[in-house]
């Protein structure tokens, strides 16, 4: 197969209805017939990249090996398709206009008026074909972010309006995700929103070739013929995407719609074998039938927004798969836990789970949890803040440096046990500034880490500017926090854990983002066994 072709999915109505979901689920769907398929997410905000984003505003950061800070739909294409990601995956306006910028500023267009059209929308073209051009996947698709008729999402639509034209009818297709509500008063569902949207998608010169409808009830037979219809696509192609009880649902969903023999049909490509899903579903079963339940505490900052910790939720829901067992995961926020509400509020749980942050805000309260954790012998797991907040615990409360900190949080600490990385301190822009990617990590052999990787050497992802200050491991050793993984290059602590502890590490890395339902990260299948059998006990 020579020509790459491409498929885009937009959104109308409103947003949130899980355009990322729907292509990632088409990706796998079109994977497991035996195309090379990736996903790319373009995002119309102006921001270079979500890096400096607080998650309550977008959710968490995915990060990717190549040290790309992307959107959260990023982590679902992995999650689903189990191939890494990478920068060109992502682009938001701020990256494609600073391009652009600089382009001028270099002479690049020979003295012509810069305009959206034609030198942004080129610039969004030539970004949507990059991994299409690399010569290794024979599908793209590409998710607009945002929603049809936003004022910024509009060089995007026009981008695929030329890209469309140019590529020929087979070699390109739009998908349109749009909301189909229910409305109680009047007892039925209703298709004037849809047909708004698809009326503003084609006021932009874009045809819908696929709809899919997001619905809470079944659409009927006469209600996808009107749709087909007014909305000028083919019967077949009116899809419903009924509300799911897990996202690893709607692989199945839409394999019994047809979306992908669609899809196919119009690219004028062999439907080939049927998905193979057998692991899927396996994985799916398990999700549904759980022979055991464990609670765990997520303690954290940003725990009023569940898409701060995104990439954490869906890595227990896939270690609780390999372990047949239900993960509750119960948010406690850090910044009202203290000494004397820490027993009231963690004394139910079988695991606890510090989590990553920046910042001042909460901070006391993970230390407690950490203390908790430790003495009470619950099994912990603290990633990238949360390792630090066990060092900094383990510090004032077993050695007795008492004013032990971070120099995050603060830098006239007498007892610095995590410290800004050297290379960091002359940093002032914070955008793509962190230790960022995939970096390696040799493992003691005699130690928890090595027997849940079983391996002496790995590579994780990474994300922070603070470090485990190494001043410090024969000190904090010699008291029984060991430092179980080191980068082999730095010589900067990776993994640390305590010896006389049922099940207590932590890691200054990212876990979580390599956790896929083919490959259920090693330390959340390894933390929901230890939570079982602590219960058990």
């Amino acid at each position: 197969m020579n020509q790459t072709k491409y498929i885009f999915v937009t959104g109308g109505v409103t947003s949130s209805l899980g355009k990322g979901i729907i292509a990632a689920s088409l990706a796998k769907l079109l994977q497991g017939r035996g195309y090379r398929t990736t996903i790319q997410k373009f995002d119309p905000y102006i921001n270079v990249d979500p890096g400096t984003l607080n998650p309550y505003e977008h959710g968490e950061c995915f990060v990717t090996d190549d040290g790309a800070e992307t959107d959260l739909d990023l982590g679902h294409y992995e999650r689903f398709l189990n191939v890494p990601t990478s920068q060109a995956n992502n682009v938001t306006t701020g990256r494609v206009y600073l391009s652009v910028i600089e382009k001028e500023r270099r002479g690049e267009f020979l003295g012509k008026t810069v305009q959206v059209v034609p030198h942004i929308t080129n610039e969004i073209k030539e970004r949507m074909q990059l991994l299409g051009k690399s010569g290794d996947f024979d599908i793209v698709i590409t998710e607009i972010g945002g929603t049809v008729g936003d004022i910024e999402s509009l060089p995007y639509i026009e981008s695929v309006r030329q890209l469309i034209w140019e590529l020929g009818d087979t070699n390109g297709l739009v998908i349109h995700l749009t909301l189909v509500p229910y409305l109680a008063a009047a007892g039925e569902l209703k298709t004037k929103p849809t047909q708004h949207s698809v009326k503003t998608l084609m006021e932009s010169g874009i045809k819908a070739d696929i709809l899919v409808c997001r619905t809470e009830r079944e659409l009927s037979d006469e209600l996808r013929q009107k749709l087909a219809l007014f909305c000028n696509v083919k019967r077949e192609a009116v899809i419903q995407s009924i509300d799911a009880s897990t996202i690893y649902e709607v692989p199945n969903l839409m394999l019994e719609e047809g979306l992908d023999v669609v899809a196919l049909k119009k690219l004028n490509l062999p439907k080939k074998a049927a998905p193979d899903l057998k692991n899927w579903n396996t994985f799916l079963h398990r999700i549904k039938h759980p022979k055991h339940t464990v609670n765990v505490g997520l303690v954290g900052k940003y725990v009023e927004l569940q898409d701060s910790y995104k990439s954490i939720l869906e890595s227990f829901i896939h270690a609780g798969a390999a372990n047949e067992t239900k993960v509750n995961v119960i948010s406690i926020h850090s910044e009202f836990l203290n000494a004397t509400s820490a027993d009231e509020q963690l004394k139910n749980l079988d695991g606890i789970l510090v989590a990553p942050g920046f910042g001042e805000r909460g901070i006391e309260g993970k230390i407690e949890t950490v203390r908790y954790a430790r003495e009470n012998n619950i099994p912990f797991f603290g990633i990238c803040l949360g390792m630090q907040m066990a060092v900094i615990e383990f510090a004032r409360n077993v050695i007795g440096l008492k004013e032990a900190n971070s120099t995050e949080m603060n830098d006239k600490t007498p007892h610095p046990v995590i410290s800004i990385m050297e290379e960091q301190k002359t940093i002032t822009d914070k955008g793509g500034t962190m230790r960022l990617g995939a970096w390696k990590c040799a493992i003691e052999k005699d130690s928890l880490a090595y027997s849940i990787y079983e391996k002496e050497q790995i590579e994780e992802r990474h994300r922070h500017r603070y470090e485990f200050n190494n001043e410090y491991k024969k000190q904090l050793e010699k008291k029984g926090l060991k430092a179980s993984g080191v980068n082999p290059d730095t010589g900067l602590v990776e993994i640390i854990e305590l010896e006389d502890h049922p099940f207590f590490i932590g890691v200054q890395y990212h876990p979580e983002y390599k956790s896929t339902v083919d490959n259920p990260h090693p330390i959340f299948v390894s933390f929901v066994a230890a939570m079982k059998k602590h219960k058990n006990k």
